[in-house]
């Protein structure tokens, strides 16, 4: 165990997104980073100068079996997610997992099974459920502000960066499906199809649309693109009573509120009768904190760990997401086809 109380964090991978978890971990006053993992030395080399106290080793399994390793962050390649977490958690670790969880949903569930049977948390890095800005908008489909949900839609744009691991959805779409999920209460498509092409790398889709099909008639279309000349990060909501706008590139003003809608007359005889009216109301912009999202989530995460709460984005929230991105390839496989999904 280590010190004062602290949780001792290991991470593995010092790559793009590692560094940001290492520091997240290490400012914590719950948690104190104890060995950090990575192949290439000179990345280790800089991770040492940032932080000296922290012992560095490019053997993985060095990491898992110090004892002062309590939980492992995994900040991989998603190949390498499922056997370095099953690793971890048969060794007794915590493990929190960045997204997608896993390649398929098998592994997703070996994950699960090994968290359970050796008590141990599991937890995936969906980061944007832990903005303050997606609780915001939680909090407002919740309270019925935009009435009835009619359709989403999600794009995530950006000039790079290319991947030849996975394609634009495994890479990019993955926020927009937990976002999705969680804004609907855990609510999962019954259908999920994908239209793509690859452009660059004929072997790795760089531009891709998927469209989800909810009861009710609610639909969702998700945009991912690595070949776009502006950087868009925008969620549109459009329900019966209000529509809303989330973009999250804006600094502050990340949510914008319209009372707009389209109202018809509650009884008529013919179509022919039927008109249309349009309510162009005020826009309004709500207050957001700007607490760091990926803070909010380690802090999360240690927290489960020391209290054995189940964490908001568990191994089931990174089972659904990888269900849907399962679903997205075998579409793109079939050319479009609609892929239906298990309730």
């Amino acid at each position: 165990m280590s010190t004062d109380k602290k949780t001792g964090i290991g991470v593995i991978g010092c790559g793009y997104w590692g560094p940001n978890l290492i520091r997240n971990f290490y400012q914590l006053s719950e948690s104190a980073v104890v060995q950090v993992s990575d192949l290439d030395e000179k990345r280790l080399a800089h991770i040492k100068e940032l932080y000296p106290s922290i012992s560095t080793t490019t053997d993985y399994n060095e990491l898992i079996r110090n004892p002062d390793v309590e939980a492992v962050v995994l900040a991989t390649p998603v190949r390498l997610h499922a056997p370095m977490g099953l690793e971890a958690l048969q060794a007794g670790k915590h493990l929190l997992i960045e997204k997608p969880m896993a390649l398929n949903t098998a592994e997703c569930r070996d994950l699960i099974t090994a968290a359970k049977e050796n008590d141990r948390i599991l937890m995936v890095g969906h980061t944007f459920e832990y903005t303050s800005a997606v609780r915001k908008m939680k909090e407002m489909l919740d309270e019925g502000i935009l009435g009835r949900l009619y359709y989403v839609n999600t794009q995530r744009l950006n000039l790079g960066l290319f991947r030849n691991d996975v394609n634009v959805i495994w890479d990019l779409s993955p926020h927009d499906f937990s976002i999705l999920l969680y804004l609907l209460g855990g609510k999962t498509p019954n259908g999920v199809r994908a239209t793509g092409a690859a452009h660059i790398n004929p072997e790795v889709e760089d531009v891709a649309t998927v469209t989800l099909d909810f009861d009710d008639d609610l639909i969702a279309f998700v945009q991912a693109s690595w070949l776009d000349p502006k950087k868009v990060r925008q969620t549109t909501l459009v329900g019966s009573k209000k529509m809303l706008i989330y973009d999250d590139i804006e600094p502050t003003e990340k949510i914008w509120l319209y009372d707009r809608a389209v109202e018809g007359p509650a009884q008529y005889d013919t179509f022919a009768q039927f008109p249309y009216t349009y309510r162009y109301g005020d826009i309004t912009i709500p207050r957001i904190g700007g607490t760091e999202p990926l803070r909010a989530e380690a802090q999360h995460f240690v927290h489960c760990i020391q209290s054995g709460e189940t964490p908001l984005t568990d191994g089931y929230s990174g089972l659904r997401v990888c269900q849907i991105l399962e679903a997205t390839t075998a579409s793109l496989k079939s050319g479009g086809a609609r892929i239906e999904l298990e309730s």
